[in-house]
Order: structure tokens, then C-alpha cells, then sequence
């Protein structure tokens, strides 16, 4: 995905407010001099959906938006479409004000524009499989041989080939869900909204809808709205992550800024139960990288070593990372060697991990090393370090079962010559 800030917003919300009853314009000022939902609902009979809501998405990003029911994450997903008018605020799509859109217009933006999923499929009980996936194109007035054609490609791409001629009544769960994903992407419309769209699957349908979404998103690059409850669930997919509380948007970050700095007690309290080792990168925790040593000879390794802090360097040659080469290998070296050739029997082997790989599938080799292990990034450049003190800092910080399952408490236990 290309970097935000080179961007301008697919989706952007500036100052939406939304207040449910009959005199929504005269309540909404309540809520801008600071009254709360309760207090509001308790003297006006008002419900507040949303409270000076301002966010911008980017094209090509999964943009998830959380929060615990009653929150506003649905009434605000429900905007981007008009299926919500706001009380007050503007909600542009693509520079335009969808508010000023008229019927005609709007319906037209809803067909071609946007497409949804929702949580309990929403498909149509009386038209098969492949009638339902095509039901957007038919709409829109495609001919038959061209949907039905467009319907067999995704259901294909969702895996389900040779239901087409199938009922919803007919398929299970995880099934329809793929069903009402397939008629989404049918239409080949640019933005995704998927409205707590696996909340209602068994947990393992759930990870394997998950799997696929992230699989599809690589291939198809979409702007997709998320709505979940899920923390676990918004850090697998999130690029950036927004959290509603009670109609008032309290945080809204990247994953990692999320997890690690909560802004306040609500979403410290969403993030305290989630097992880090399975949500952080390497990335995201790694140190910059120790002494390089790119030496050909002996005497030239050493000239570097001696300037370098630490007693360990990464010896990098033409075909990137090698192995640890140390202090005390070198001075074990006769001056009269010194314009050999660093020989592979000097380094040690210390394992590379990548800058994508999950904490929790690197805590063994870390453990098992007294160096901190190199990080390589996609074009196998050394970028970074990651060390037994560095994931004890990070993972002690959040202390469960399942971390300590995965070896933090050996971590902090353990011997090491980190940094």
C-alpha cells in the first residue's frame, strides 16, 4: 500500500455529528458544550450516535473501526452510504459531498460506488447462489451472459465452485458469509463496507474468512471499511485502526500505536487481554542494527571491531548477511593472518529473522542465541536487531498465560549478552 501522507483521502469525515429524535438539530448544540450521551438522553429522550467524528481513508487500506456496542461503529460505517443521514457534519467520497447527492445520484453512487457485507449474509432465500453473487450487475441493468459469467469467476475466487445452482438454506455458515463476499466484490466496486461481517461465524470459519480477506486484499488492493468488536480480529486486519466510545472517536492509529500506546483507560482496557507475541511484527519492537562489518580481510574486520561498542558485529559480504563474528574470535587471530580472508569457520551462526514475522514465531531462535538476531528486511538488508531483553521489555509489559506459554518467563530469566 502506498504510504498515506502521498495520498489524498478516498473517504473523509469532518465534524459528523449524529443525534437519533425529533429535534436532532436543537439537541446536537447539548452535545458540542460538552453534555454526555447519558445526560442527553436522560433530560432530552435523544440518543447521540456520533460526536464530532473526523477521520480520513486512504485508498487501497483495510480501515477498521471498533468499539463495544452501542459505541456508533455501525451508525458511522451506515454514513459513508446515506443509509444514515448525519445532523450535522460533511462525509465526502472521493471529494464529493455524498450529501449533496440526489436520489438518483445516490443511487446510482450505492450501486457502483460501494458495496456491502454484512453480519447475518444478507442474501436472498429464493435465489440460488449464483443469482444472488449477481444480483448488483442485474441491477445495474447487466446483460445475463455477462453477471452470470462475473458471478462463476468469484465465486470461484471465494471457493465456491459447484454451488451455484445452490439455495442460501443449503450452505453453512462460513459458506453463505462467502457468498455475501463474492456479491460484494461482484460489482467491482471500489470501496468495501463489511459491517461486523464474521462476528456471527464459528471461530474457526472466522480466522479461515480473515485469511481470505488478507489473501483477496493482496490481489484486488480494495478500501475496506471494517466494523468489528474484535480486537484480536482488528489487529490482524487493520492497516490503521479507529476506536469508538459511546459515539466519540478516542483513538485511531496504526496497529502497533494502538497496542502499545493506548490513549486512555477504555482502550488500555481493550488492548490488555490481547497476547502481543502474536500481534506485534518484528518490526515494530526491533533496535537499530549493531556494527556492520563488511571487511575482506582479517586486519580490516579488526580496524572496525575496535571502533565498534559492543564485542559482536554482523559480517555482511557481497551476498549479504553471514553470520556473528566477536571480539574475541578476532583477538584469537595471529597479527601475521591479517591479510587473510575471513573464513566461514570464524562466524558464528546466528539466524536472520524477517521484518514481518510475528513475535511469537521468533521467540525460539532468540532464545537460543547469545546475540541478538539480525533483522532482514524484503531485499535481505540487515536492518535492524531484535534481542532477548528487547521482546522481554515488550512482552513483560503485557503479562497472560499464553505469553508466558510461549517463553517470556524464560526470557527474563535468561542469561544474555544483548543490548
Amino acid at each position: 500500500m502506498i504510504s498515506a501522507s502521498k495520498q489524498s483521502p478516498l473517504i473523509r469525515v469532518k465534524n459528523l455529528y449524529k443525534v437519533f429524535g425529533p429535534n436532532d438539530k436543537k439537541v446536537v448544540q447539548q452535545v458540542k458544550d460538552g453534555a454526555s450521551k447519558d445526560e442527553i438522553l436522560a433530560k432530552t429522550g435523544h440518543t447521540v450516535g456520533l460526536s464530532d467524528i473526523n477521520l480520513d481513508i486512504f485508498p487501497g487500506e483495510i480501515f477498521v473501526i471498533m468499539g463495544l456496542s452501542g459505541s456508533g461503529k455501525s451508525t458511522l460505517i451506515r454514513h459513508f452510504n446515506r443509509l444514515i443521514d448525519p445532523t450535522e457534519g460533511v462525509i465526502e467520497i472521493e471529494g464529493t459531498d455524498v450529501m449533496s447527492l440526489n436520489e438518483k445520484e445516490l443511487q446510482d453512487f450505492r450501486r457502483h460506488k460501494m458495496s456491502m457485507v454484512f453480519q447475518r449474509f444478507g442474501l436472498m432465500p429464493h435465489r440460488t447462489v449464483l443469482q444472488n453473487v449477481g444480483y448488483g450487475l442485474q441491477v445495474q441493468g447487466v446483460s445475463k451472459s455477462e453477471w452470470q459469467n462475473k458471478a462463476k469467476e468469484w465465486l470461484e475466487t471465494v471457493g465456491l465452485s459447484g454451488y451455484e445452482s445452490s439455495y442460501p438454506a443449503n450452505l453453512s455458515g462460513g459458506q453463505q458469509q462467502r457468498v455475501g463476499l463474492a456479491r460484494a466484490l461482484c460489482t467491482d466496486a471500489e470501496i468495501l463496507l463489511m459491517d461486523e461481517a464474521f462476528s456471527a461465524l464459528d471461530p474457526l470459519i472466522r480466522s479461515e474468512m480473515q485469511d481470505q480477506l488478507i489473501e483477496l486484499q493482496e490481489k484486488l488492493h480494495k478500501t475496506i471499511v471494517f466494523i468489528t468488536h474484535d480486537l484480536d480480529e482488528a489487529l490482524r486486519l487493520g492497516d490503521r485502526i479507529a476506536i469508538l466510545r459511546d459515539g466519540v472517536l478516542v483513538q485511531q492509529g496504526k496497529p502497533v500505536d494502538i497496542l502499545l500506546n493506548p490513549a486512555d483507560d477504555y482502550v488500555e482496557a481493550f488492548v490488555k487481554d490481547v497476547n502481543r507475541a502474536r500481534a506485534l511484527t518484528v518490526e515494530t519492537v526491533m533496535k537499530p542494527q549493531v556494527v556492520r562489518i563488511s571487511a575482506e580481510t582479517i586486519g580490516e574486520a579488526v580496524t572496525q571491531m575496535r571502533k565498534a561498542k559492543d564485542d559482536f558485529a554482523y559480517y555482511i559480504d557481497q551476498q549479504g548477511y553471514q553470520g556473528v563474528i566477536t571480539q574475541e574470535t578476532l583477538d584469537g587471530v595471529k597479527e601475521s593472518e591479517y591479510d587473510n580472508a575471513i573464513d566461514a569457520s570464524m562466524l558464528e551462526d546466528v539466524p536472520a529473522v524477517s521484518t514481518d514475522a510475528l513475535l511469537e514465531t521468533v521467540i525460539p531462535e532468540t532464545l537460543d542465541s547469545d546475540h541478538p538476531l539480525p533483522v532482514v528486511d524484503a531485499d535481505g538488508q540487515v536492518t535492524g536487531r531484535l534481542s532477548r531483553s528487547t521482546l522481554a521489555e515488550v512482552l513483560s509489559e503485557h503479562s497472560n498465560n499464553e505469553a508466558s506459554e510461549n517463553g517470556v518467563e524464560v526470557i527474563k530469566k535468561a542469561p544474555s549478552k544483548v543490548t
